[in-house]
């Protein structure tokens, strides 16, 4: 039996999800294949959306039209905006939200997307003809045909659990492994890897001393993940909480490391850096006592806990064992102790930038199996893949984003530049541009680019052109609009700051760190009368935007200068160009390193490690440059 599509997408998980909303909303026959529709969207790991960078992330996807930043507001339990001791480069909405909720609203928003069937099987083979892919054949011997394939399985594909020496097949607890898939995809050449990942305990919080943690509030102002904002939240907002682990939680831990498939050589596949296991965190800093863990709800009426910070895969009775030497966990009761889990990933530097491999025409690939990790990084992959399958069915320019517009564009450069070792988790600190990729201004940096393409609709278009108008309107009256000293010198000093001896720009004022917008303007009639007519249903978004241009426009504007001044780079085109090999003039590791990932420009040419400065020279030269 066959089904003809433009786009096919294998796997409904964050990357898949946002992969096969984009085609269809784009207008490609889509079919989204998943094992289980009671499963689209689910959390695997840990019940939040968000954090540092990743947050960012998420805005982004928004900004594009993509659902996950509307998703988690409809489902959020608790927000919090990270780093706010920090500038506003730093800042990154977080949120915990009621598991099954997500999923739901996922599957509410994707059935009633145009063009977009669900399928509910497992895909076992790729169709390639020619070096084109063609389609996928499931386990129910269905033939889905297509011009276009995204492949987002997740950690599905020939997955493994472990729980001390306890294997279990499957591609998460309780669901089974995908095989045979990856197998049709290497034998075309695509190169494969192991990686391997893992999650805590599930704990029953009628178990739990909470008297012995410290209490971790929300936060309930205007921040929220998309820009549209829907009002207030729905859902009963909860606490999380905090606590220690301590040396006799660690000598238990210590004790049964023989027991553990990290280091008895059961696990051969690396794991993420900087989401470690609880035991590779004491191996790794055995001169630390204590190590912080995070309680969080997973859902509004749940009982069930997620043990954020306490990732294992030892044996049940050892995690239980050490947790019961933590004081608030002395009396625990478990849901489900934790795991590791193996699963094969795809070389990503054999992609192009549009996600597309390099390899077989046609064939996008996205999230996890590209060797990254957190959901957030797979649904921007998933939108960026979705977006150009879609434009590989029915033409148009290829839709990329670079380093200096979107965090998206910093991961997957160096996902197809630098390739990966270890899980991919994105951080501010990869971002040269940090400072232009804020969480509050993805709207205004994205929202054209996708309404040009046509994803993001009108309305959304119309909202961010408003915002972008007031602040500018805030902007010059704040820029033009002259202080008497003798007027406003009691405000600052009821604020704290220094008098002034002299008239000034207001603009001079609100660049102080003691000024804000809100405090100042009760002082200043004009200006109050100023922010009284911005809409009041959007105020406080459009006043901390306004603000943030206006204290950091130094940065902001040498920043640009600096990304502006490198995107020469980027514009000298060098692919197909050169054969590598026979240029003696590069370093042999240039040589083997520019042959194995042959970049698009001299720009990603210099960010590919083992490129030197007097490489990228001689290929300057080369051009004629």
């Amino acid at each position: 039996m066959d089904f003809n599509y433009d786009v096919i997408v294998i796997g409904a998980g964050h990357a898949g999800c946002e992969a096969a909303a984009a085609a269809a909303n784009l207008g490609s026959k889509t079919c989204l294949v998943t094992m289980d529709m009671n499963k689209i969207g689910q959390m695997s790991c840990n019940p939040a959306i968000g954090g540092i960078a990743k947050g960012q992330i998420v805005r982004e996807v928004d900004a594009l039209g993509g659902y996950m930043g509307l998703v988690t507001d409809r489902t959020s339990i608790q927000f919090r905006m990270l780093n706010r001791s920090k500038g506003p480069a730093m800042w990154s909405p977080r949120a915990q939200c009621d598991r099954n909720k997500y999923i739901w609203q996922w599957r509410e928003i994707l059935e009633n997307v145009p063009n977009l069937h669900i399928w509910q099987d497992t895909a076992r083979e790729l169709l390639v003809e020619n070096g084109e892919v063609r389609g996928v054949i499931t386990n129910y011997e269905v033939t889905l045909k297509a011009k276009c394939v995204v492949i987002t399985a997740g950690t599905f594909l020939n997955g493994l659990m472990h729980v001390g020496r306890v294997q279990i097949p499957g591609g998460r607890v309780a669901e089974p492994a995908a095989y045979h898939l990856t197998e049709s995809i290497a034998r075309h050449g695509v190169t494969v890897g192991r990686m391997k990942t893992g999650t805590p305990v599930r704990i029953d919080a009628r178990s739990v001393h909470f008297e012995d943690m410290e209490i971790q509030e929300g936060e309930n102002d205007f921040h929220r993940f998309s820009y549209i904002n829907e009002g207030p939240r729905t859902l009963k907002q909860l606490t999380c909480w905090t606590c220690f682990t301590n040396p006799e939680v660690h000598r238990v831990l210590n004790e049964g490391l023989p027991e553990s498939p990290l280091y008895n050589g059961q696990i051969k596949s690396i794991g993420p850096r900087y989401c470690p296991s609880i035991e590779t965190k004491i191996v790794t800093f055995p001169d630390k006592d204590q190590h912080q863990l995070f309680l969080e709800p997973e859902g509004e009426t749940t009982n069930e806990l997620y043990l954020n910070g306490f990732s294992s895969s030892l044996p049940l009775d050892i995690q239980l064992n050490a947790l019961k030497k933590v004081p608030a966990f002395r009396d625990i009761v478990l849901y489900r102790p934790g795991y590791a889990i193996e699963y094969d990933y795809f070389d990503p530097t054999q992609l192009r930038h549009t996600l597309e491999s390099k390899v077989i025409k046609n064939l996008f690939f996205a999230g996890q199996v590209n060797g990254t990790t957190g959901y957030e990084e797979a649904a921007g992959q998933g939108l960026v893949a979705g977006i150009n399958a879609h434009i590989n069915c029915h033409g148009g320019k290829e839709f990329v984003l670079g380093r200096d517009q979107a965090y998206i564009g910093v991961l997957i450069d160096d996902l197809v530049t630098k390739g990966v070792d270890e899980p991919y988790r994105m951080f501010t600190s990869r971002a040269e541009y940090r400072i232009l990729l804020r969480q509050d201004d993805a709207d205004m940096r994205l929202t054209p680019l996708s309404y040009e393409l046509g994803l993001a609709k009108r309305d959304r278009y119309d909202l961010m052109k408003s915002k972008q108008e007031e602040i500018d309107r805030l902007c010059g009256f704040i820029s033009n609009y002259s202080i008497k000293s003798q007027y406003i010198n009691p405000a600052l000093e009821e604020l704290g700051t220094t008098p002034l001896r002299h008239g000034c720009k207001l603009v001079d004022l609100i660049s102080r760190p003691q000024i804000t917008i809100s405090n100042i303007a009760p002082h200043i009639s004009a200006f109050q009368k100023e922010l009284d007519k911005v809409p009041a249903d959007r105020k406080n978004e459009i006043i901390e935007a306004a603000e943030i241009k206006i204290k950091y426009s130094g940065y902001i504007d040498r920043e640009r200068m600096i990304a502006d001044k490198n995107s020469r780079l980027e514009s000298i085109r060098i692919k197909g160009k050169f054969d590598y090999s026979s240029l003696q003039s590069l370093s042999t590791e240039a040589r083997q390193k520019l042959t194995k990932i042959d970049p698009e420009t001299i720009g990603q040419a210099s960010r590919i490690p083992g490129v030197s400065p007097s490489d990228v020279n001689v290929l300057l030269v080369l051009c004629g440059r």
